[in-house]
């Protein structure tokens, strides 16, 4: 079994860029990222099914069954189950990134029997790992508790925000909830604990926390010594587009778009501007007081490569020294954007890596991180995640 280690990024953020916040509360529940596309209003009979190549290569743990179970949850509340969860429900916000983590784990695939379908990208990914998610119950979206219960759920697992609107009913009704956030490193530790607790799997928890631990040393080693001048000024920008009306937001400092802009070498210029909570709309006149080295343009509706090529030309941008210098860059993604509290986000900071610090990135080689996520992570063979993954791949990459 692997010794585990906490996470320590947020004590080097602090060190190496004067990090002047407490750390995180990366896109918070109450205002979540968007969605790439929008949840259908009525959920499908049953999801796409991958072929017979896609299952994972991962083998379930046999699972302790211990007297009892407790753990605590992400509003530190202790739940105690008398023996391990074996009926799981997702519902309430964020389904999907929620059940990206929870498929991090090999039992996820057996123990999972409803799901609240939040948007088309899970109902494209998820049959990719587990090919008998078909044949899990798809929730409507906003599902009630007496929509959940007939499913006889062991536990549902929910965001935080949803404490009040869905978890106090669920547990009028005596059904177990355990809350996670996975909205920041140090949430995303918390939780990957709890979920291994509940799926009595915590070697494999150890497992992932190492992966990503050991990626965010390496960036800590190469730019521990970086003096300020030596790091870019950044800009991260959400780009929407709605009616014809085009509006850039930038995230909060405390949101992991932020901690993963300072974990790659960049210096955010944006922090001052932004409001706690969400997203906070910037206009030109700002963007160019800025001034950054570096723009980053994330898109949750769109192809952010094509929207970044299209500000380098557009004339409103010229002016900007990221537009003359070639350094406006549509943020990378595969299903979902690696920026978002999804485990794609340490794809997300080994790539922004390489293009706000290309010297010291000479040697990552995103291809083979993106490999190696999804072998290791979810495991797929290399075979698939080159036929199913690699083919969806967007934004400025190499």
């Amino acid at each position: 079994m692997m010794q585990r280690r906490p996470f320590t990024w947020l004590g080097r953020l602090v060190t190496l860029s004067a990090l002047a916040a407490s750390v995180l509360a990366a896109c918070a529940p109450a205002a979540p990222p968007a969605q790439p596309t929008a949840a259908p209003t009525t959920a499908p009979t049953s999801a796409p099914t991958a072929e017979p190549t896609s299952a994972p290569t991962l083998e379930p743990t046999a699972a302790p069954t211990p007297a009892g179970l407790t753990v605590v949850d992400a509003l530190d509340r202790a739940v105690t189950f008398a023996q391990l969860p074996e009926r799981v429900v997702i519902a309430g916000r964020a389904t999907t990134l929620v059940a990206d983590a929870f498929f991090l784990f090999p039992e996820a695939a057996e123990r999972l029997v409803g799901f609240e379908q939040r948007g088309q990208s899970a109902l494209a990914f998820l049959p990719i790992v587990d090919p008998t998610f078909g044949e899990k119950t798809m929730l409507e979206m906003n599902a009630a508790a007496e929509q959940i219960a007939p499913l006889k759920p062991d536990v549902v697992i929910l965001k935080s925000a949803m404490a009040e609107k869905l978890g106090t009913p669920l547990e009028q009704l005596e059904i177990p909830v355990v809350y996670v956030d996975l909205e920041t490193p140090e949430q995303f530790e918390r939780d990957i604990t709890t979920l291994g607790q509940v799926l009595g799997n915590s070697a494999r928890a150890q497992e992932i926390l190492s992966f990503y631990q050991t990626r965010v040393d390496r960036l800590a080693a190469a730019t521990k010594d970086l003096a300020t001048d030596q790091k870019p000024r950044v800009l991260l920008l959400q780009h929407s587009e709605e009616g014809g009306e085009v509006a850039f937001n930038v995230p909060p400092e405390a949101w992991l778009q932020t901690t993963i802009t300072r974990l790659a070498g960049g210096e955010p210029v944006w922090t001052e501007a932004a409001e706690a909570g969400g997203w906070t709309i910037v206009n030109l006149e700002q963007i160019a007081a800025w001034d950054p080295d570096q723009i980053f343009i994330v898109s949750y509706n769109g192809d952010s490569d094509e929207i970044a090529e299209r500000l380098k030309t557009d004339e409103n941008w010229q002016g900007l020294r990221a537009a003359q210098d070639g350094q406006i860059y549509g943020f990378a993604g595969d299903y979902f954007s690696w920026d978002q509290p999804d485990p794609r986000w340490v794809l997300g900071m080994m790539w922004m890596f390489t293009k706000i610090q290309p010297e010291l990135a000479a040697e990552v080689d995103i291809q083979q991180e993106l490999e190696q996520f999804y072998v290791e992570m979810y495991g797929l063979s290399s075979s698939v995640v080159s036929e199913k993954v690699t083919s969806t791949l967007y934004g400025s990459l190499p």
